[in-house]
């Protein structure tokens, strides 16, 4: 008797009008024929269960095409961490294949080495020895243990000397770097030039082919500064300051993001890293200085009240002293994500 899970599921049994054994039937107009119980055909309503069958086919190919066509879907996406621009996400990237290397190296055998015992100790095998009375072998132990250390020594060479190479406190090169002083707030993020002599909200701007120095604060909560195709995310903390060094290798926009869960704004703490050449990053700090508006200790504290992605602004001036006001809280910390109970507002764009 054939019966399909999808006839089953609709409470009765589908039969061949050639079979002959009994089978039970729950359908509208099933006969039971025969002075001796014997069914000698069992009449279906073909239309229904030809549409539930229809239906579970249709629902199968959905499933098949749709595992084909996840693959795909994959490799539209873009993975700014394996397309660095930068020496940092170079060295990262090759960290990241190196330590994959290694563990399919463990990987790949085991799963060869299970489909084999599989295939060798099935039922049909008589080749294959059956010891049921074996407890112990030395080999085997050597075996499963040495390689499992191999790869954990491997692994944590690579993570150790790589890490410490990439230490972002140290320098990439004897140039000279351009200092941008990074304050995170919520939910927008401030960029501090000392040297040129403005700030950015939002957006940052770096000449392509010099090393940049970060120095990093958080005005309220813990937050990580990251940029993808640069490398090295770096937590930013309230009353301290941490160090990064980066470089972009070329002029292009890159993606920067807060990687670290921060509040209701948290989604739309990200910014464009504009890597210009030098001659148009001296003009863009010409341009920008043109800005009459000044963040000083005041517009700052206006500023750092919560707000939920404020557009890209700029000032033409900035104290000289703010950040170091910031990080040793001169200045008092922004009040923080539990403004949001009070609901959070669109910041004003104070250096439009």
């Amino acid at each position: 008797m054939r019966a399909t899970a999808c006839a089953a599921s609709s409470g009765g049994w589908e039969i061949d009008r050639d079979d002959r054994r009994s089978a039970p039937s729950r359908r509208p107009g099933a006969t039971n024929a025969g002075a001796r119980g014997n069914v000698q055909t069992v009449v279906s309503h073909s239309h229904p269960d030809r549409s539930r069958g229809d239906a579970c086919g249709r629902s199968r190919a959905v499933l098949r095409w749709s595992g084909l066509a996840l693959p795909l879907a994959l490799a539209a996406c873009n993975s700014a961490l394996l397309d660095p621009r930068g020496p940092v996400g170079r060295a990262e990237k090759t960290i990241l294949i190196n330590s994959m290397a290694i563990m399919l190296a463990i990987v790949v055998p085991t799963i060869i080495a299970t489909l084999a015992f599989a295939w060798w100790f099935r039922a049909s095998n008589t080749k294959a020895r059956y010891l049921p009375e074996w407890a112990f072998s030395g080999k085997i132990e050597l075996v499963v243990w040495a390689i499992p250390v191999m790869v954990i020594i491997l692994l944590g060479g690579v993570a150790w000397i790589g890490s410490h190479q990439l230490d972002p406190a140290e320098p990439l090169s004897t140039d000279k770097p351009i200092d941008i002083q990074v304050v995170s707030l919520d939910w927008k993020w401030l960029f501090i030039y000392p040297e040129q002599g403005v700030a950015t909200v939002n957006q940052l701007t770096v000449p392509a082919g010099v090393p940049i120095r970060f120095s990093l604060t958080s005005a309220s909560v813990l937050n990580a500064f990251f940029i993808p195709q640069l490398g090295s995310m770096i937590y930013t903390m309230n009353g301290m300051r941490t160090e990064l060094n980066l470089h972009a290798d070329e002029p292009g926009t890159y993606r920067g993001i807060s990687g670290h869960f921060s509040g209701e704004g948290f989604s739309d703490m990200h910014f464009d890293v504009n890597a210009l050449p030098p001659e148009q990053f001296t003009a863009w700090v010409a341009t920008t200085r043109a800005n009459t508006s000044r963040l000083d200790a005041a517009n700052y504290v206006a500023l750092a009240r919560p707000s939920v992605n404020p557009p890209p602004s700029a000032y033409g001036a900035v104290d000289a002293d703010l950040f170091d006001k910031i990080v040793s809280q001169a200045i008092a910390p922004s009040p923080g994500p539990e403004s949001e109970a009070k609901g959070a507002t669109q910041a004003p764009v104070l250096g439009k």
